[in-house]
């Protein structure tokens, strides 16, 4: 594991702050908590920083505003609240970032947006550009539009993707709990902080308790999204929002919080990509052949390992691969779509063009598409 000095030695950071803190516990914007924060990133930006800023707080400020108190469950009527929060949200990250001297820029995002190959591709070099302009984004789930079967449905989930979006080193997540405790705290006064963990060890989900109100993440979407962040070789770290100067604190190395480490090299830039897929358009089955050459050998996906096809994908779709008992254990961009993947599958690639009458590529998934899960 790296250590604390040498994670917050970080040039690119990506800082999540959620509802609660933003808001007040719902009470509205809190502005002062907003200017203290961006006080901070202003100065880690003096320093040499690049940052990315996924802001939560459209949904709850857009029901302080309407004088709502719970949370609508109607999609529409989330979308309506987000639309009206997401004005106050940035004119108060705009101006507080004004009075240092820092350009912002609001981006908006889908989970299409992260998807789609080519838009993925779009957004990623909008972003770095905007780094190279020294213009610190502010990265929010477009609310407004987001149909329900296509929403990231939480910006911890966010922020881990834009991390691996811009391959970033840290992912700082600010919360309304000092971080990860081995048991609820609210419940067990003598629970104990994580200091440092791997990301991705089941063990952690034990430990994670509920989420507020007002947001829709919780400890536990916090260890997912680090997870998620570590495929790309990003740290996580976990922290009060509340506490005084708390991101020059994780500047300097300060124990305070949980970090969670990766555990694996960077993917390449493809299958980061399609690491961070929350959507899939079809499944293959596999036989344990085929499972154990992908796990242990790292080969392409051959038609002839493959024993059933489920949805109705196209070429170059994204497509869950699982062995026989279900279990994921890959997924990759599929060389055929899936009335010729049924066809070919449980056959060897030689006969592809005589049961095709053409050949595009000898694998169903070629290795340089696939990524282990």
């Amino acid at each position: 594991m790296r250590d604390r000095q040498e994670l917050a030695a970080g040039r690119r950071w990506v800082v999540k702050i959620g509802s609660t803190l933003l808001t007040a516990d719902g009470r509205g914007l809190d502005r002062d908590a907003i200017a203290a924060w961006s006080r901070q990133m202003a100065a880690l930006r003096s320093d040499g920083r690049e940052l990315l800023l996924v802001s939560s707080g459209a949904v709850a400020e857009g029901m302080s505003r309407l004088g709502w108190r719970q949370r609508p469950h109607q999609l529409y009527a989330q979308q309506a609240a987000a639309a009206v929060g997401q004005m106050g949200l940035v004119q108060a990250w705009e101006s507080a970032f004004q009075a240092h001297g820092l350009h912002t820029a609001q981006v908006l995002l889908t989970h299409d947006d992260l998807a789609n190959r080519t838009r993925y591709l779009n957004a990623r070099s909008t972003l770095r550009r905007l780094l190279d302009l020294g213009v610190l984004p502010v990265v929010n789930e477009n609310d407004t539009v987001a149909c329900d079967e296509l929403r990231l449905g939480d910006n911890d989930t966010l922020a881990a993707l834009v991390a691996n979006l811009v391959e970033a080193d840290l992912l700082v997540i600010l919360t309304d709990q000092a971080g990860l405790f081995d048991r609820d705290p609210r419940r067990h006064p003598a629970a104990r902080l994580v200091g440092d963990a791997q990301a991705g060890d089941a063990a952690l989900l034990d430990m994670a308790g509920s989420g507020s109100s007002l947001g829709r993440g919780g400890m536990v979407t916090k260890l997912r999204a680090a997870e998620l962040a570590a495929r790309s070789g990003t740290a996580t770290w976990i922290a009060s929002g509340r506490e005084t100067d708390v991101l020059a604190r994780i500047a300097a190395g300060e124990a305070l919080g949980s970090r969670l480490h990766p555990v694996q090299e960077p993917l390449a830039a493809r299958k980061r990509w399609l690491a961070g897929q929350l959507q899939v358009r079809g499944r293959l089955k596999l036989d344990d052949g085929a499972v154990r050459v992908l796990r242990q050998a790292g080969r392409s996906l051959l038609p002839v390992g493959v024993t059933a096809v489920e949805g109705d994908f196209a070429r170059g779709e994204v497509v869950s691969c699982e062995a026989p008992d279900g279990t994921p254990v890959a997924r990759g961009l599929v060389n055929y779509g899936a009335a010729e993947a049924r066809r070919i599958i449980g056959q060897p690639s030689e006969r592809i063009e005589e049961l095709l009458g053409y050949v595009d590529e000898p694998e169903l998934i070629h290795r340089d598409n696939l990524v282990l899960l």
